[in-house]
């Protein structure tokens, strides 16, 4: 009787935490008795046990231990004199090979204190570190799908690789996408399709303290400094900007040979380390020095100040100084030999608020003899935004560009906490920047081609597509970098931190930068821009518009929910601003609130 209760005891509890809400993992109890026992001093002898549940292990694997471990080693060590007597050389030789390495790597697991498992699983807790090291390639060529965006999917590297190497990308057999999920993003065609020639913009060409305009196509190399990227991958991305006719970011660690042998347009960007156009305090601080940014200007046909980035927004940088070559050293004007890590700090000591930025822009541009001056920035607060863009209108030093990054972008490696929740994406922080220059007069809605300003965003671009959204929602330009990088050859490894790239991309490690050729990398390079251009150009003209300043928000629709869609000028309200309103006190609310509001 006791046992039938026992086991209606233990069904009703198992039911309960299958159908709970919130179902927890219990220890199971067993209750055995003897189906002749009928009594509860029969039964008191046998009364029950408790019984762990394996977790899905072979139970060998649970039972091994210190002396499991010794007892094979014993066994393998009798079995070598065995084989031996036997008379078989070669594998006598191969089994006391084998259990020398099996002692030897069980001891040392045994003698270490850094890591439990091993300590308590000789020779076979090492198998759980071996298959953690290898599960990002195996789930990269066997698990992961052709759309899993770790951070870009296999579909989305497979265009680069073939538009780099100038393969036909076409698709056959319609889209893999799932049209009816939330999220699905489509441009609006025309019925009425248009011919469109070579697509320019030309940055500064409405300031007339910027005598030096620069002709930028639609597509650039985003900022990528050397010593982040090797020598090679730098020549290789400078040489391919050459070949395809657009811009290169130096990044913040400023203008290498490398650079400057490759012949491409560079944009020089000016960090809060001031490489290449600064130096030391006496406290050690690193400075902005105004002889040195004339003396290197000469080799840039832009200027960018970064404020932050997408990838670290807000975050200083750090170079160990063990990775700080000769040639890094030159470039970031430090002292050779280096004895300290190169630190860049997280704001400018250059500038403090708005009005001394804008100061500091006029500067730029009085030293540069007329080049376009601008910024980088990662949308943080918008009110602070706001007030820089007042600024701009009240001083009347606006920039002659802003490259808006999204928090998607990711060639600076950060904190976890920094890359994956800091910063606005580029969806919302470019369609807040546009609107609210717009606002104020800085750009043109209808023909941006007449903006005083001029707008590029960063962030993820890889296809013809994604420059086309990009541009629906602001921008005049775009750039991209990891994107760059997938043509020179990179596979994803997720070591760009390691200075172990196995493609010689993000290392300065010699034998691993060798295997990369700049001369046939560079080809590749210029291939993937002509190929994304094209797209993209071929949507604008599927769109029945006559340049890229007419694309608008609401050429591009977006699936909100079931059965109901939006246009991007439904879904980002503020970009519902005609030119000059915020100045007359009208507009959107959100924008004349942030715009009013005192900082």
């Amino acid at each position: 009787m006791l046992s039938r209760c026992h086991h209606a005891t233990m069904l009703r509890t198992r039911q309960h935490h299958l159908t709970h809400p919130n179902p927890i993992h219990v220890t199971r109890v067993f209750f055995s008795s003897s189906s002749d026992d009928r009594s509860v001093g029969k039964s008191s002898k046998k009364s029950s046990f408790v019984r762990s549940v394996s977790a899905g292990l072979p139970d060998w694997i649970e039972h091994w231990s210190r002396d499991s471990f010794k007892k094979v080693g014993y066994g393998l060590a009798l079995s070598v004199p065995a084989l031996a007597m036997a008379d078989y050389p070669a594998c006598t030789l191969g089994l006391a090979c084998g259990t020398a390495v099996y002692w030897a790597v069980g001891l040392n697991d045994i003698k270490q204190t850094n890591q439990t498992i091993r300590r308590n699983f000789p020779v076979l807790g090492n198998m759980r570190y071996l298959l953690e090291m290898i599960r990002p390639e195996i789930r990269q060529y066997f698990v992961e799908g052709d759309n899993e965006a770790v951070p870009f999917s296999r579909a989305q590297r497979t265009i680069v690789y073939e538009r780099s190497k100038g393969i036909d990308c076409a698709m056959p057999f319609g889209t893999r996408r799932d049209v009816q999920a939330v999220g699905f993003e489509w441009v609006n065609h025309s019925m009425y399709p248009t011919k469109l020639g070579e697509q320019r913009v030309i940055i500064g060409q409405h300031n007339n303290n910027t005598t030096q305009p620069y002709s930028a196509s639609l597509l650039n190399i985003s900022a990528m400094s050397y010593g982040a990227l090797s020598d090679r991958a730098i020549l290789a991305l400078s040489s391919g900007a050459k070949l395809g006719n657009f811009y290169h970011n130096t990044g913040e660690g400023s203008m290498s040979r490398f650079h400057k042998e490759g012949g491409g347009s560079l944009v020089w960007n000016i960090g809060t380390g001031y490489f290449g156009c600064g130096g030391f305090a006496n406290d050690g601080s690193r400075v902005f020095d105004p002889d040195l940014f004339e003396e290197n200007a000469q080799y840039a046909k832009m200027i960018e100040i970064k404020l932050s980035q997408g990838a670290k927004p807000a975050h200083g940088g750090m170079l160990p100084k063990e990775k700080i070559t000769r040639e890094i050293a030159d470039a970031r004007n430090l002292p050779w030999p280096v004895t300290h890590d190169c630190i860049s700090p997280s704001r400018h000591s250059a500038f403090s608020n708005p009005y001394e930025l804008c100061e500091f822009i006029h500067t730029l541009r009085t030293l540069s003899k007329g080049k376009p001056i601008g910024m980088k920035l990662c949308m943080g607060h918008p009110e602070e935004f706001a007030a820089l863009v007042r600024a701009f209108v009240e001083t009347g030093e606006a920039p002659d560009f802003i490259t808006i990054d999204g928090t998607e972008g990711g060639t600076g490696a950060a904190p976890p906490e920094f890359s994956n929740n800091i910063g606005m994406p580029l969806s919302f922080g470019l369609s807040y920047a546009h609107a609210m220059l717009v606002g104020v007069g800085l750009r043109d809605p209808v023909d941006k081609s007449q903006s005083k300003v001029t707008l590029i965003g960063s962030g993820k671009v890889i296809s013809g597509f994604s420059m086309y959204r990009t541009f629906a929602l602001g921008a005049d330009v775009c750039n991209a970098a990891r994107s760059f990088l997938f043509s020179l050859g990179c596979i994803q490894a997720l070591k760009c931190n390691t200075n172990t790239c196995p493609t010689g991309i993000t290392t300065q490690n010699p034998e691993l930068t060798w295997g990369l050729d700049p001369a046939s990398k560079q080809v590749r390079v210029a291939n993937f821009h002509r190929e994304t251009v094209k797209a993209c150009i071929e949507i604008m003209e599927a769109s029945g518009i006559n340049s890229w300043s007419e694309l608008r928000p609401h050429h591009v629709g977006i699936r909100v929910a079931m059965g109901k869609v939006k246009t991007y000028d439904e879904v980002f309200e503020h970009l519902k601003v005609s030119k000059g309103e915020l100045l007359e006190g009208t507009g959107p609310q959100i924008l004349l609130d942030l715009y009013n509001q005192k900082y």
